[in-house]
């Protein structure tokens, strides 16, 4: 068994912050082999913050729906719902970095504001 959406999201996060870790890469696509379909595919080729929210969230719904399928008696029970504690830590993770990018944003935008104010400039 493995952590498809985990994987997924390195590889979406990789591709936002422009990592080039090629042996990082190799081995999450190593992972996903033949499970690049639907959200997990979407996650792992998302270019953005938003996009990887919103794949994220898919892949959540899926996995919540495996968990709730599952036969709570089997092995893969347990591994299921650990799976899917990881994944929504992720995505708390994930918003936690979109705050903070937008944070930045912001403060850039006031630093912006306050440089013309502190010294006018005649247009």
């Amino acid at each position: 068994m493995t952590c498809h959406e985990l994987e997924a999201l390195r590889l979406g996060l990789m591709n936002v912050l422009g990592t080039e870790d090629r042996s990082t890469r190799e081995h999450a696509e190593n992972e996903l082999d033949g499970a690049l379909d639907g959200p997990i595919e979407g996650l792992a080729n998302a270019d953005s913050l938003s996009e990887i929210e919103r794949h994220l969230d898919a892949a959540l719904v899926d996995l919540e729906e495996e968990v709730a399928e599952a036969d709570s008696d089997s092995q893969e029970y347990d591994y299921l719902r650990g799976r899917l504690v990881a994944v929504r830590d992720a995505e708390r993770a994930v918003g936690r970095l979109t705050a903070q990018g937008e944070s930045v944003l912001d403060g850039l935008g006031d630093a912006h504001h306050v440089l013309h104010e502190t010294f006018p400039t005649d247009e």
